[in-house]
């Protein structure tokens, strides 16, 4: 076990899919303490999340449930040292024969729950000298094909969300970083494409690793960062 994270207090939203129980256990093997935070209702066996502080059932694209899941994390763990903004969602569905919802519900999902999650928690981060902000993006939408729009807007918003928030929170020594993902190695991408080369793809715990690199003090200078990380996609 790593002492990396030895004591960091870190929230992870979306920590109930499958991307987000492999970065809560990346978390605890580092040493963190984790508040689990999700858009689901508390898991019933929790071992996967490592005795993390759980907090099910939160939309986040509120303001006030943002204050409040954050505060209860905070309160939970002691303060904040770090946020992870995994809380997502995807949609294949074509301009000419899809709905404008999509739009509204990927945009709300995919950027607006890490907006509004990202506020209410720097109020914290901003009382440690190396707050950490980490949030996950799409490495597709650097460019979109068709079924994609709604998608990889969302998504391209998280990078510009990424690069205002380090520029805007560099001087109180928060970074702020993301990471672009190809197609993730989960159960339901597999029972999407069935005869894709799975070996190919990106694993939830490759991904997990860089999430613990940038949080920890050797990624202190990196901050405004899209990072690819996309097997052999």
């Amino acid at each position: 076990m790593s002492t990396e994270l030895a004591g960091r207090r870190v929230a992870v939203t979306g920590a109930f899919g499958t991307l987000g129980v492999a970065a809560v256990k990346a978390l605890h093997a580092a040493g963190a303490r984790v508040a689990a935070i999700d858009r689901a209702e508390k898991p019933h066996a929790s071992s996967d999340l490592g005795g993390a502080y759980l907090l099910g059932g939160v939309d986040l694209g509120g303001a006030d449930v943002a204050d409040a899941a954050l505060g209860a994390a905070a309160t939970a763990l002691g303060g904040l040292d770090a946020l992870v903004n995994i809380a997502g969602t995807f949609r294949w569905e074509t301009v000419t024969e899809g709905s404008l919802d999509t739009w509204d519900l990927l945009y709300a999902v995919n950027l607006r729950s890490a907006v509004a999650a990202s506020k209410a928690a720097i109020p914290y981060l901003s009382k440690n000298p190396a707050g950490r902000i980490v949030n996950i993006g799409a490495n597709a939408a650097a460019k979109a094909g068709a079924g994609m729009g709604a998608y990889t807007a969302s998504k391209a918003g998280i990078a510009r969300l990424t690069e205002a928030l380090a520029d805007e929170l560099k001087d109180r020594f928060i970074t702020v970083n993301a990471i672009l993902p190809s197609i993730i190695d989960t159960p339901p991408n597999r029972a999407d494409m069935p005869k894709a080369e799975f070996d190919r793809w990106v694993r939830p715990e490759q991904i997990a690793d860089v999430i613990v690199f940038l949080l920890s003090d050797r990624a202190s200078a990196v901050t405004g960062a899209s990072i690819p990380v996309v097997g052999r996609v």
